[in-house]
């Protein structure tokens, strides 16, 4: 048979029976006299084999050790098993993962376990706010991660309590903080920054028991404030981090 029946009745392009030769993984015959390759049955059953082989994951580079040796072709089997295994996991896990953004109409980015805690457009808080509160949800559940595994956001969720009621508690604090302007008198200004102490310090006493941020990643968070926030927000911002330091310096 020629290469395009051969490569027909074997399901594979002839493209690919010709790379096949190129690596030496199927033996290339003899061309006629008429500069065609002639194949018979032997090469398409060793193509059928490495067809199978590599539907079950066998990587091309393994096939010359395995096509010959059952040995050693059972023993990969048990590691593409495991890779299956794992492979299997990893997609169910996905799948929790989208069922959960589903449920909480959370977008797609942010990690499930901080979804409650997303802001939405309101009256008070802007757009580009709502965005920048996401931002750092992302950053801070991505850092946590990194630095507590991937239970990070999960702990920092459980200790932050309630969702609903943390969220509609801090509302009016946050659209009086983004409704800051140079001009704010100083004296709005003190009570806001009292108020978010007030309201941030049992906050804070939860999450004591939380391994505070390492220099680069607190370096990150503030990057992200000082690139978004405006500068009489940032200052109130500063004073605010200012008066919630613990003694341990966290």
């Amino acid at each position: 048979m020629l290469s395009g029946e051969l490569a027909e009745l074997a399901g594979v392009t002839v493209r690919t029976l010709r790379y096949y030769h190129q690596i030496g993984l199927l033996p290339e015959p003899p061309r006629s006299a008429g500069g065609y390759r002639h194949y018979d049955v032997g090469h398409l059953v060793r193509l059928l084999r490495i067809t199978r082989m590599t539907a079950l994951g066998v990587p091309l580079s393994a096939l010359p050790a395995v096509l010959d040796d059952p040995a050693a072709a059972e023993e990969l089997l048990d590691e593409l098993d495991r890779q299956a295994a794992a492979e299997v996991e990893r997609l169910v896990a996905r799948r929790a993962s989208i069922a959960a953004l589903r449920r909480s109409g959370a977008p797609a980015d942010l990690p499930p376990e901080l979804s409650p805690w997303r802001s939405v457009p309101t009256a008070g808080i802007p757009a580009d706010m709502v965005r920048y509160e996401n931002e750092q949800l992302i950053l801070l559940g991505h850092l946590l991660g990194h630095l507590l595994g991937k239970d990070g956001p999960a702990e920092l969720a459980a200790l932050l309590g309630d969702a609903n009621d943390g969220m509609a508690a801090s509302e009016p604090l946050t659209a009086r903080f983004y409704a800051l302007e140079p001009d704010t008198p100083d004296d709005e200004v003190a009570t806001l920054i009292d108020e978010l102490v007030a309201h941030l310090e049992p906050v804070v006493a939860r999450l004591a028991g939380l391994s505070p941020l390492d220099a680069q990643a607190a370096a990150l968070m503030d990057e992200l404030n000082e690139q978004t926030l405006r500068p009489a927000q940032h200052r109130v911002l500063h004073r605010v981090q200012q008066r919630l330091v613990r003694p341990d310096g966290a």
